[in-house]
């Protein structure tokens, strides 16, 4: 077999750790840290491994989603260093879809056979909860079938305190109203020392962790995300990954993991005198994925690229370290085109497939939850 030979031609050390996950063995945050800073045969032996393990979990079966995406407000007052989206109220550029706006965005995706839209937008201090409630009664109501994938844990925590009731009451009233899934967004980095710079007016790791975890308890499944390559260390993002790793054992709530890659547009970290902007570049991009994959193995099995952020012939290149799910459609991406992103809005499906069989892969359309709802 090719890949014996491969861990055969490496330092012992790192063959350890690889022969370890491929015999589904939990591989230690400080082991996680070594794969990051390797080099030469031993990347190689990486992506070996990540793809290996891919393959006999996958079948060479590479996912994408139908989707929509919405971003309701770009009004902020959080005044996250390294956001480019948000604006404050009186700013020029300043938007807020109304109920009959948002209609539109659906009807009009409704057109192309979308499974899934997925509704997220600023913490905007003009909106009630009864407007987060009213997204939802509206998407439900124009189509029951569409999976509404809505509200980051920024949100909820902002709705809670909006209407006076704990996180659980705020989640279950969004679930009567038609919310079936949260992305994990606002997480960031989870480790507060870097929180306290970026994002200094965002909730906690802690709360970070309890929104999501209240979310999974009463069944409201998650994505789970990091947003990497800034100012955080490498120790930083195994950090993250191992709050990842033991949330999911206590809840199986996670749907996927989604590595967001830091899109440096105006210069507001590269200001900041506490730490050095620590840009990510292709390699280490490629070897988070596929350390996220030897990481999360058998508890978070599904890994997503953004393309977005990545762009489409990179986030390709991806599906080969550990990475099975290509993301979604979109029609629409406000928050990372604002930051300077440049691949665009919008993949055909067509367009998905032929990315997907080009890397050597079988495409597959699913829905949020991954279920398969065709191969092609």
């Amino acid at each position: 077999m090719l890949l014996n030979k491969i861990l055969d031609d490496i330092k012992p050390d790192i063959k350890i750790i690889l022969e370890k996950s491929l015999n589904n063995i939990e591989i230690s945050i400080p082991e996680a840290v070594q794969l990051l800073k390797i080099t030469g045969k031993e990347f190689l032996a990486l992506q070996a491994t990540a793809n290996q393990i891919c393959f006999e979990k996958k079948d060479n079966v590479v996912t994408f989603v139908i989707n929509r995406n919405i971003n309701f407000t770009n009004i902020c007052h959080q005044n996250c260093k390294f956001c480019s989206f948000s604006v404050p109220q009186n700013d020029s550029e300043a938007f807020l879809l109304s109920i009959d706006e948002i209609e539109k965005k659906v009807l009009e995706a409704n057109k192309f056979d979308i499974s899934e839209v997925c509704i997220q937008g600023g913490i905007n201090p003009e909106l009630t909860f009864d407007y987060y409630l009213d997204i939802l009664r509206k998407v439900k109501e124009i189509n029951s079938e569409i999976h509404i994938h809505a509200f980051s844990p920024q949100e909820v925590y902002y709705m809670a305190k909006l209407c006076d009731k704990s996180i659980k009451e705020t989640l279950k009233e969004l679930k009567k109203a038609g919310l079936d899934s949260m992305p994990g967004t606002a997480a960031e980095i989870l480790v507060d020392d870097v929180r306290k710079i970026i994002c200094p007016n965002k909730i906690s790791t802690k709360q970070w962790i309890e929104i999501i975890k209240t979310a999974h308890i009463i069944g409201i499944p998650t994505t789970s995300t990091m947003m990497y390559g800034h100012i955080e260390s490498l120790e930083d993002r195994i950090e993250h990954l191992n709050i990842l790793r033991d949330i999911q054992k206590d809840t199986q709530g996670f749907t996927e993991f989604v590595p967001l890659p830091f899109v440096k547009n105006k210069p507001i970290l590269s200001q900041l005198p506490e730490r050095p902007l620590k840009p990510s570049y292709g390699m280490a991009d490629l070897k988070l994925f596929a350390v996220a994959r030897l990481f999360l193995n058998n508890l978070i099995e599904n890994i997503q690229c953004s393309w977005v952020k990545l762009g489409p012939k990179f986030a390709q290149v991806s599906l080969n370290y550990g990475v099975n799910d290509f993301s979604g459609t979109l029609l629409e991406e406000n928050i990372s085109k604002s930051a300077g992103a440049e691949f665009g809005e919008y993949l055909s499906s067509d367009e998905i497939i032929s990315i997907i069989k080009e890397a050597g892969k079988k495409p597959a359309q699913r829905n949020t939850t991954y279920e398969i709802l065709k191969y092609y």
